[in-house]
């Protein structure tokens, strides 16, 4: 079984330099998601080293489309540090990352802890606010990747940008139905809250669910990205991304 420190190492040096890799699957073709979320716990525990904190998680492959379109049968999950955080209103450096994607999503402020059996009605209330998010993924792969590669990764976690309106998910619309506008250079992209496994709600159970699986929870005050709800579209220099959500008001972000 390969050792999930070489992994770890791999993919730092990786991120540290900005240099893609191959999937680590090209030759482990055998690579387990257990063994590949005890390298990504030693990827999140190297940035914790150097000084940034776990904020939350983070959810991957919550479209059945998409997980069909990569050959991938199952979400994932990756951990959120401070480090992450894009200040509001300040660009993204384009020139920090390898290959830089963004994609709109809906984030969750978790008010008290969620472990084992959680449920959608569970999640609901125990939601201190929900808010608008794009997410910044950079996969540190050079090419096509396997579920177990992208576990391994930290699910490609880079940057997240968080809008400014918050609010109590009593307070909007159904979130399996709320709307999201997404603009880029591509043009324009609508979706809504349930490309996230039905519901985004559905999907921070589902990770609650899994985290206590491995003997970890959900923390209050942990953030949770529930899943990108458009495909992901690469960030540029110059370039500028803009999320819209019902009742949520706006985010966006800038790449310099």
């Amino acid at each position: 079984m390969i050792d999930p420190q070489a992994i770890a190492d791999v993919l730092i040096e990786a991120e540290r330099t900005r240099t893609s890799v191959p999937p680590i699957t090209r030759r482990n073709p055998f690579l387990d998601v257990e063994t590949a979320y005890k390298a990504q716990a030693l990827v999140v525990e190297h940035h914790l080293r150097n000084g940034q904190r776990v904020i939350g998680a983070k959810l991957a492959f919550t479209s059945a489309i998409k997980r069909h379109a990569m050959g991938i049968h199952e979400p994932a999950y990756g951990r959120l540090t401070s480090g992450m955080v894009v200040p509001f209103g300040e660009p993204v450096r384009c020139d920090a990352l390898i290959a830089p994607r963004a994609e709109p999503e809906i984030a969750f402020v978790i008010g008290r802890r969620l472990a084992g059996g959680t449920t959608v009605t569970e999640v609901l209330r125990a939601t201190e606010a929900v808010l608008p998010a794009i997410e910044i993924v950079d996969t540190r792969y050079a090419s096509s990747f396997r579920l177990a590669d992208a576990i391994a990764d930290n699910t490609g976690a880079a940057r997240i940008a968080l809008g400014t309106r918050a609010r109590r998910p009593a307070e909007l619309a159904d979130l399996s139905v709320l709307g999201c506008v997404f603009r880029s250079r591509k043009g324009l992209e609508t979706a809504a809250g349930g490309a996230a496994m039905g519901h985004p709600a559905a999907a921070v159970a589902w990770l609650a669910n899994a985290m206590d699986a491995r003997g970890d929870a959900l923390d209050e005050g942990a953030i949770v990205l529930s899943g990108g709800l458009t495909a992901a579209v690469p960030l540029r220099p110059g370039g500028v991304v803009m999320a819209e959500f019902d009742g949520l008001g706006s985010i966006a972000v800038r790449c310099e």
